[in-house]
């Protein structure tokens, strides 16, 4: 097979083959030139990996960390004396090389402490310096004074810097005056040297608490993540175990008052024991029926699984026909017209569970002679249901534990759900009375 070239027309050359007209593809270009392209690998990872390394190993073994830095540089001090370097920048070469030695040990070997006392190194490096212009001697290790310098810009406050600056330029000054011609040479190079450090060292020290700041707000917003859901199944366990209280102490109050009946009747009505029974059975149902749907939400649904909705004031009529099953004669009246737009499922649900629970109450407490009343009133703003008995005793509280979250407390906690509000307590005349009062809408914030 051979390989033709040619043009199409406008001056672009093509590649194709004898048999094939058509030019080859050319290879699609990079759309993100700035990007690193497919098979490539990043570098950041691998820094970002190497300096967690470096920083882990540091954490565990500072000293180490220190001495290895520290040898480094006694080490280049050392090299610079042994080969004479020293004396390309001297401005007296024919100083002492012992002092020369020296001169590199001490700024060289107080390194190892500059991390936990920075500001001591760089005082005790101060004289060295001072005798190192004024031999002409200006061994090149006078540089690492800047070490501990970016430590101190680092890690201490900024007036502490400026300070160490001083402490820094002054010999250098110092020099300048004592040994004519060295102010270009050595004090604009320690100004430089201090500045660029100075610099440096912030820039670090701001990303650092940059990243600090950034890794705290992470925390807390996990922590604050971690209550919320905390409180959030506190509150959904109130909720479960409130509407669980409201089923099950009705229910089970109704068929109390249903059994007793049925045993009472069962010798002489045979047929209205058997209505009792009946009415047993339909209890238990609706109840199992309403605590598999409470319970429902503690698990995933069940695909098919049926749903029922939530009791409304339409199901009051349904209520009322089981208490009075029960044994309990009750009475519904309603004053007012409904509003055009019905109150929302969740105050319907609310007055509900209001009236169950304070019908409940009477069956369980007032006796069985007593009569009660549910009075409904719609008013232009709000929804007002009192219920009333002519039972118990007629002063002092009935045997109910508001500070449990159930009973009397429940329903003040559904009225306050909804800004409304709960009063209950005995009627003067006796029984017992518990009136809430609901606003049709939210207030606003």
């Amino acid at each position: 097979m051979t390989v033709g070239q040619g043009t199409d027309g406008k001056g672009t050359h093509t590649v194709g083959t004898p048999g094939n007209p058509h030019p080859a593809t050319p290879p699609p270009e990079n759309p993100h030139p700035g990007h690193l392209t497919t098979g490539t690998t990043p570098l950041t990872p691998y820094i970002q990996d190497l300096q967690q390394r470096l920083r882990a190993f540091d954490r565990r073994r500072p000293m180490m960390w220190d001495l290895l830095v520290t040898g480094f540089w006694v080490t280049v001090a050392v090299l610079d004396y042994s080969t004479g370097g020293w004396r390309t920048v001297a401005v007296d070469t024919d100083a002492s090389e012992s002092l020369v030695l020296l001169m590199s040990l001490c700024f060289s070997v107080p390194l190892l402490w500059r991390r936990r006392r920075p500001v001591t190194v760089l005082a005790l490096m101060a004289p060295v310096s001072v005798l190192n212009i004024w031999t002409g001697a200006v061994v090149q290790s006078a540089f690492l004074q800047l070490i501990p310098a970016y430590t101190i810009a680092l890690r201490l406050p900024l007036r502490t810097l400026f300070g160490s600056a001083l402490l820094l330029c002054l010999p250098a000054a110092a020099g300048a005056l004592l040994v004519p011609g060295t102010a270009g040479r050595q004090l604009v190079s320690y100004l430089w040297g201090i500045a660029f450090v100075a610099l440096l060292a912030i820039a670090v020290r701001t990303r650092r608490e940059y990243t600090e700041a950034l890794v705290e707000r992470a925390h807390r917003l996990e922590r604050e993540r971690d209550q919320q859901a905390q409180l959030a199944a506190a509150a959904e366990r109130t909720r479960i175990a409130r509407e669980m209280h409201d089923i099950i102490g009705h229910n089970l109050s109704v068929i109390t008052g249903l059994a007793d009946g049925g045993a009472y009747a069962a010798a002489r009505n045979p047929e209205r024991a058997g209505q009792a029974l009946e009415a047993i059975g339909t209890t238990s149902r609706q109840a199992l029926t309403d605590l598999r749907r409470v319970l429902g939400v503690l698990r995933e649904p069940a695909p098919g699984a049926e749903l029922a909705p939530q009791p409304s004031l339409s199901d009051l009529d349904s209520l009322l026909a089981g208490v009075r099953d029960a044994g309990l004669h009750v009475r519904l009246t309603t004053h007012g017209s409904p509003p055009p737009v019905p109150a929302s499922p969740g105050r319907q649900l609310a007055v509900y569970r209001v009236v169950q629970e304070s019908l409940t109450n009477t069956l369980k407490h007032a006796g069985p002679e007593a009569t009660a009343e549910v009075t409904l009133t719609y008013t232009p703003t709000g929804l007002e249901v009192r219920t009333t008995d002519t039972g118990g005793v007629p002063h002092g509280p009935r045997p109910d534990n508001p500070g449990d979250g159930r009973g009397i407390g429940g329903m003040r906690e559904r009225a306050s759900l909804y800004d409304g509000t709960l009063e209950s307590g005995p009627l003067p005349a006796g029984g017992w009375q518990t009136r809430l009062r609901l606003p049709l809408k939210d207030a606003p914030p």
